[in-house]
């Protein structure tokens, strides 16, 4: 079955509506340039909401060691997801120093950015392939945007790969079928403003990616 990620959760509403829908994975984001950014206490208790009924992740960009373990402290996050420009070294010292599985987001906007997923490979637990953010983007994800899913044909993706970036209820269903990945992640997709998630399109992109 496909494994879905609800990325950029903020209100208890909208965490009920993705775990009601049946999300595997439900996200929340620790940048405060983000819309989808949710202060500590927030975290903390939506994270107590989710715990036992789906995995929880924070993601974190380029995070020093004080944030880090203010975050895992504060949310017990099953995973970390890091949105940056963190190096190899840099994931590995995360793993390191939390004890926590890490999956690195990797930016994809022509073939030479695939050269990353070697990289990273061996050293994070998952990879996340997301759209490159485009030129000026203050954001680093969640940008709405995809890249060429044709880039990735005949590309050795690791076991668990997670496909995201401008994935909505219309097209999760072609983005599976041409990658022949099973796991995928959307934020900006299932919103009805930045920030803003939309309960009935978050149902709906459960249902097309499992359809």
């Amino acid at each position: 079955m496909t494994e879905i990620k609800i990325c950029g959760l903020s209100t208890p509403d909208t965490l009920d509506a993705a775990l009601g829908a049946g999300a595997d994975w439900v996200g929340f984001v620790r940048f405060p340039r983000s819309p989808r950014h949710v202060e500590l206490e927030t975290a903390r208790a939506l994270s107590r909401q989710a715990k036992g009924r789906a995995g929880r992740v924070v993601l974190l960009v380029d995070p020093d060691d004080a944030s880090l373990h203010q975050a895992v402290e504060a949310m017990e996050p099953d995973l970390i997801q890091l949105h940056g420009r963190e190096s190899p070294e840099r994931v590995a010292e995360i793993r390191a120093l939390t004890g926590l599985p890490v999956m690195k987001a990797l930016g994809i906007a022509s073939a030479a950015d695939l050269a990353s997923i070697t990289a990273y490979a061996g050293i994070a637990d998952r990879l996340l392939l997301d759209a490159k953010a485009p030129p000026g983007a203050s954001l680093p994800g969640g940008n709405g945007v995809s890249f060429d899913w044709d880039l990735l044909a005949g590309a050795a993706l690791p076991a668990g790969t997670m496909l995201s970036g401008g994935l909505g209820p219309a097209n999760v269903a072609e983005a599976l079928a041409r990658t022949g990945l099973t796991a995928v992640d959307v934020s900006s997709g299932v919103e009805n403003a930045p920030g803003s998630k939309d309960p009935a399109r978050i149902a709906a992109f459960v249902a097309a990616a499992r359809g």
